[in-house]
């Protein structure tokens, strides 16, 4: 008898335990968990840490304006450092938290990295930032809320080429050399089609030097020969960390030539021990400048200031909208949070494609079924110490 009691008030126990456990699963099906990886530490951490802070102001907003058809929003954001393996990793446990749609990653090769896993799973995943071709390639879950690399490296001769940037002698530049990073499929994807479309423009590529992650601290020799090459302009399709040296070595031989980014090159005003003086007339494409007059933008730049005490950058604005076109695409596809990964994944999918969604990055962004987004690149130059726009 004894036995028996013990049995059944261990099956209890057991039972209790059972209960509880599909309690906590259950209260998966009561909000929206939407994942977010990125370089919270390490030399990218300026990205990851920007589309952390940009992605919260919007979810906090969302849930306090009452959710999405009242259900709530989880925000889990986990660091990958930039790193392929780490993004991976970093993926699985989000995946044991019951992330059912991901925001990230944030920079290109993890991004890729990931999207094997998350196309097996059919996971919904969107990304502010990671803005290689191969991010979406062969992946019909992957959407880009950035420009994509060959649209940058096409988008910068051409505004190069048909705006015009003058040099520092008055004229338009006429000779350009590109300084980029071989080994880094974001730099290299915008180096490759912004020759091919330099060809088509009214300007010359005098010198194309290339570096890779082992040799990025050196600049001299490539330097040099854009100097000996009366290169007027230098194209750097690099991150800000490889630029602030550069520039620092340039104004070391006494080489002053017109620098011109992508949006990787948004933080150099912000690197350790930089002279941001010699960041003086720097122009770059971005999709997002803090000083424009538009109240949307003015709206987010006060509360991010308000928070964390500086401006943001386009991370941090791109992050901030793919929460709303995430929020967008579920409201437009009915979606409920009960959904398995893959079939929210399927609704999301096709609801993306159908919205057209104005933000802090673009005005009347519309998504195609490959995952690149349609809309209008901007350029800012860098006055005194303030991004602004042109």
């Amino acid at each position: 008898m004894f036995k028996k009691v013990v049995s059944l008030a261990l099956i209890a126990v057991l039972s209790m335990g059972v209960l509880t456990a599909c309690g906590n699963d259950g209260a998966n099906d009561t909000v929206f968990k939407i994942g977010g990886i990125g370089p919270l530490t390490g030399g990218a951490a300026i990205y990851g840490i920007a589309v952390q802070n940009g992605a919260q102001i919007a979810v906090d907003e969302i849930n306090a304006a009452g959710g999405i058809g009242g259900v709530l929003i989880e925000f889990n954001m986990q660091d990958d450092e930039h790193d392929a393996e780490k993004a991976v990793n970093a993926y699985n446990s989000l995946k044991d938290w019951g992330m059912k749609i991901l925001m990230g990653t944030v920079t290109s090769r993890p991004c890729i990295a990931v999207g094997v896993h998350s196309k097996t799973d059919n996971l919904f995943q969107i990304t502010p930032s990671a803005s290689s071709a191969d991010v979406v390639k062969d992946n019909d879950n992957i959407f880009q809320v950035c420009f994509n690399d060959p649209n940058q490296g096409i988008g910068s001769a051409q505004y190069i080429g048909q705006v015009g940037v003058t040099g520092n002698d008055g004229n338009l530049v006429s000779n350009v050399a590109v300084i980029y990073d071989s080994s880094d499929v974001y730099s290299s994807g915008i180096y490759e089609r912004f020759v091919t479309e330099a060809a088509n423009q009214p300007f010359s590529v005098v010198a194309t030097e290339a570096f890779t992650e082992d040799s990025n601290t050196d600049f001299s020799v490539q330097l040099q020969k854009a100097k000996d090459a009366d290169a007027q302009l230098i194209f750097l399709p690099i991150y800000y960390t490889e630029a602030s040296l550069i520039l620092a070595q340039a104004a070391a031989i006494d080489y002053f030539p017109v620098f011109f980014g992508c949006d990787g090159l948004d933080g150099i005003l912000t690197v350790e021990n930089f002279n941001t003086d010699l960041a003086e007339g720097v122009i770059l494409l971005t999709p997002f400048v803090a000083s424009s007059p538009d109240a949307k933008t003015q709206a987010f730049v006060s509360e991010y200031q308000r928070l964390h005490d500086e401006v943001p950058n386009q991370f941090a604005a791109g992050a901030y909208d793919s929460i709303y076109v995430i929020k967008a695409a579920l409201e437009q596809s009915n979606a409920v949070p009960g959904m398995s990964v893959s079939d929210l994944g399927d609704a999301l999918k096709l609801a993306v494609t159908q919205i057209t969604y104005s933000g802090l990055t673009g005005e009347n962004m519309t998504w195609l079924p490959s995952g690149e987004v349609n809309k209008a690149p901007k350029a800012m130059v860098i006055v005194n110490g303030i991004y602004v726009e042109l």
